[in-house]
This record gives structure tokens, C-alpha cells and sequence, in this order.
């Protein structure tokens, strides 16, 4: 046996390369595009016989699974905005509105129930009066009929027939965008399939009322084109088999389940079903693009002492130097006076004395109630912390102040401003932030984060000689490194 394997392969090796099956350079690199791109996209370079079959099974098992492994070229041109809009608030909500749109670039329309007032350059989306509901049954005696309307904002939009559509988002006139950060989103996600892209409410009881598979229409959902078409299709008659429902979005979900589509999470879309200062929840945001906030006239402002729709315009000055960073928490520690850093990048620095662990720090502070007004921990649904109440444990809190670009150096700076407040003394004998005025952020733009894994941020403490400035560098974490406290002795 021996010799015979001998002789076999000695014969292999003698054997005429023009008769040994195709090596990998003469493979058909044949790439077939999407139904949807021209066939100018589709390469040939060379052109085989079928394969035998043992190979085609070889190559399905080395081909990549179905699924978002690369990314779609997703514009902004390529969504449509509805927005549903109340004619007695709008006065005061059109302002919000206004922070995020940009005329010329972004494309949509505004919704209301009757005519409201439009000046010209305004920079507002067109408006348009919804169209009349009344054939529509509407049994539920808590809500209000103007679900009915709102929950046929995207079918609306659609039959408006804009040109190279692929995408159909849906908000509310108190709902912001972070435009960019929509498109990142949904470029994941192949537009000629059918899509339901949103989020649940923060609120435990909400989701329990409603629907853990239902998209918050407060926060933003996102449907692709074909989805949409087959919701226009059919949402009429659907909406006449669900009368007893309360809002426009658990309509939306109820035709979303008679087709068949699931909800595809993206926990960047905000309903913010709470009450009080969102401080705990922005300063601790999960690791995914920070795509929208909603309830703006519930909540506080975002930055104290700011109007509410100034203050949201404050936040997208930030948005505009590097929004795929916007909210993104850094951890990092000072290793000389035992302070833990949290950085939520164009938003808030907050320092603690003592050390407190990443686990800890990336876990919402209750600065907030919930959206049946009790300070109940077991009302959300995600893991959430107390506020301290040992004035030695208090965080001191920055706020962001501004935010540019030093085209020299090639990142951004931001000033993040103490806000001050009155607080027991700490008899602590260590160090105390309170000398601090200002912490200066420095950061490289990273357009191209989520183009990756996802993963937090690493900030460093600089040397600075300045003893009421503290100097905070945010970037990719290096190999090796983590958030962790490593002790070094005070300098002399």
C-alpha cells in the first residue's frame, strides 16, 4: 500500500497542469448587482463552464451568510421625512423642526390637520393639510382621532411620488434628527428589501401597554420603499380591522405584523417616555448612533438655562463637527487625584471623586422619572442607577459650551463649562473637581466609526499647567488599552 501511494503521487505531481481543475485565478469573477443598479455595474472578466458539482457545493459553503456585511450607498437624497404635526402647537414646535432640516438637502413633508400659517424662507419643509379620515372607525376613548391621520403619514408621503426614494422616515414636530446619522443607520440595510426599523419606548409599562415589536412613532421609525408600497396597499383596510387602538404607531406595527415584518431595532431612535433631565440618559448613551430625541416639551432642556429649541440648536452646533460622535461616552480615570472621568462627547464631562467602574458609569444615573411620573426603577426597560445622594459621590457636570475645528491639527476642541451648583460640603480628604472651571476636549473626527465594531471610545487626562482647566483627549482606544485606573504618586 505503501508503494502505491508512492507512485500515485509522484503521478500527480508529473500530471499536465492544462489537465488539473481550475486554480483560483481562472475563476469567473462574475459580480451580479441588485435588481435596482443598471447593468453597467455588473464586471465579467472571464467566462467558465459550470462547475462540477461537488465544487458549487464547496463554494456555498465558503460563501458569506445572507445578511448587512457591507454597506449600501444610502444619501440623505434618498429619504423621504414625514412628519406629523399638531395645527395648535405648531407655533411652537415648527422651531424644532427647524434645528434639524436643511432646506435644499433634506426632502419631506410636513403633515397638520388644518392650515397653518407659512412664511416664506422660514427653512421648512413644504406643508401639507392630511387627507380626511372620518370613513375611519376610532373606538378608543383615551386617545385621540387624530391617530388615524398620522398613522397614514408615510402612505401619504408616498403617493406624493418623489423621484429615487428609498427610504420613508417617519417623526413627530417635537421629534429631532440627527440627519447624518439616519443615513448611517439605514445604510445597513438593503433599501429593496422590506424593512421596519425603529426602536421601543424607554418606558417598561409603555412597551407593555403597546408593544415590545412596535417601532415609538415619537422617536422615528424608518420603512423601506417596497415595505411602503405594500403598506399602501393594504393600510386602509387594515386600519378599519384595528378601531380600538390608541396611536397612529401600534397601527403601523398591527399592519406591519399582517405583513409579516418584524421590527429591526436600532436603539439610536429616542421615544423618551420620561419626565425630568435627560442628563442620566444622554450622558450614559448606549454604544449605537444617536439618530433622534423626542417629547422635547416634556423633558427639560437639554442644557440648563436655554430655551428648549435653542438649546437643541446649541447641541447640532456639535453634530455638525463630527455627529457620528455625538453622545458617544469615553471613560478614563485620573490617576493622580482618584477622579472618574465620563465623557459624552458635544454634550457633558462628568467628574466623580473616588473611583467608580465602567460598569457602573455606562449605566443611566435616574436623573428622569418615568412616563407615569413614579421613581420606580423597575419601570424601564434597560438597567439604570440611583443618583447619589453623598455629596462626596456627586458628579460635577460640564456642560458643553462650544465646539470647533482646528483645521491645523486636524481635530476638534470643545469647552465644556461647570455648571454650578449649591451642595453640602464633602469632608473628604482628596482632591475636589470643584476647583475645576472648564475641561477642554480634544478629538479627531471619526466619520467612519460604524463602519466598524462597535466599541466605546478611550479618553486620556493631559498635562496642562493650568490648575482650573482639565485637558481630555477622546479617541479609538489603542491596542492594549482599557478604562482603568492605574495609580501613580502625586508629583511634588
Amino acid at each position: 500500500m505503501f508503494l502505491l501511494y508512492i507512485l500515485y503521487s509522484n503521478h500527480l505531481f508529473r500530471k499536465d497542469p492544462k489537465d488539473c481543475p481550475d486554480n483560483i485565478t481562472k475563476l469567473s469573477t462574475k459580480i451580479e448587482a441588485p435588481s435596482n443598479y443598471s447593468s453597467s455595474t455588473i464586471i465579467t472578466t472571464s467566462s467558465q463552464p459550470e462547475k462540477p458539482a461537488y465544487k458549487r457545493q464547496v463554494d456555498q459553503l465558503v460563501a458569506p451568510f445572507p445578511g448587512n456585511y457591507h454597506r449600501y450607498d444610502t444619501e440623505l437624497k434618498h429619504i423621504a421625512f414625514g412628519i406629523a404635526a399638531s395645527s395648535n402647537l405648531w407655533e411652537i414646535r415648527k422651531e424644532y423642526i427647524k434645528a434639524w432640516w436643511r432646506p435644499n438637502e433634506t426632502r419631506g413633508v410636513v403633515w397638520v390637520d388644518k392650515k397653518v400659517r407659512a412664511r416664506a424662507n422660514e427653512g421648512l419643509p413644504e406643508i401639507r393639510v392630511s387627507a380626511d379620515t372620518s370613513k375611519f372607525k376610532y373606538l378608543n376613548k383615551q386617545g385621540s382621532r387624530s391617530a388615524l391621520r398620522i398613522s397614514r403619514v408615510v402612505s401619504e408621503t408616498l403617493k406624493l411620488g418623489m423621484k429615487d426614494i428609498r427610504w420613508f422616515v417617519m417623526g413627530d414636530d417635537d421629534t429631532v434628527f440627527v440627519v447624518e446619522n439616519v443615513v448611517r443607520v439605514l445604510s445597513k440595510y438593503d433599501h429593496t428589501q422590506f424593512y421596519y426599523v425603529g426602536s421601543a419606548s424607554e418606558s417598561h409599562i409603555q412597551n407593555i401597554l403597546f408593544s415590545y415589536a412596535m417601532a415609538f412613532g415619537g422617536g422615528g421609525f424608518a420603512i423601506s420603499y417596497p415595505l411602503a408600497k405594500e403598506l399602501g396597499k393594504m393600510q386602509d383596510k387594515c386600519i378599519h380591522r384595528y378601531p380600538a387602538l390608541y396611536g397612529s404607531d401600534d397601527r403601523i406595527q398591527a399592519c406591519m405584523a399582517e405583513l409579516g415584518v418584524p421590527l429591526t431595532r436600532e436603539l439610536g431612535f429616542h421615544q423618551y417616555d420620561v419626565y425630568g433631565a435627560l442628563l442620566g440618559l444622554l450622558g450614559a448613551h448606549p454604544v449605537t448612533p444617536f439618530v433622534s430625541l423626542h417629547h422635547l416639551d416634556v423633558v427639560e432642556p437639554v442644557f440648563p438655562r436655554m430655551r428648549r429649541a435653542k438649546a437643541i440648536a446649541h447641541l447640532l452646533e456639535a453634530a455638525k463637527e463630527d455627529s457620528a460622535s455625538l453622545m458617544q461616552q469615553s471613560i478614563c480615570y485620573d490617576s493622580t487625584r482618584y477622579w472618574s472621568i465620563s465623557v459624552s462627547w458635544g454634550y457633558v464631562v462628568q467628574i466623580l471623586r473616588g473611583v467608580m467602574s465602567p460598569r457602573e458609569l455606562e449605566m443611566p444615573t435616574r436623573t428622569f422619572l418615568n412616563w407615569y411620573k413614579r421613581a420606580d426603577y423597575h419601570a424601564y426597560a434597560f438597567n439604570t442607577r440611583p443618583v447619589e445622594r453623598h455629596p462626596c459621590q456627586k458628579p460635577f457636570v460640564f456642560y458643553m459650551g462650544k465646539v470647533k475645528y482646528d483645521s491645523y491639527k486636524k481635530q476638534t476642541m470643545g469647552v465644556y463649562y461647570q455648571h454650578k451648583t449649591r451642595t453640602r460640603p464633602c469632608r473628604w480628604k482628596m482632591a475636589s473637581p470643584e476647583t475645576i472651571d472648564s475641561v477642554v476636549v480634544l478629538k479627531k473626527r471619526d466619520d467612519l466609526r460604524w463602519q466598524k465594531s462597535p466599541r466605546r471610545d478611550c479618553c486620556r487626562v493631559l498635562p496642562t499647567d493650568k490648575n482650573n482647566t482639565m485637558v481630555i483627549s477622546v479617541g479609538n482606544c489603542r491596542e492594549g488599552e482599557i478604562s482603568e485606573l492605574q495609580p501613580k504618586m502625586a508629583s511634588s
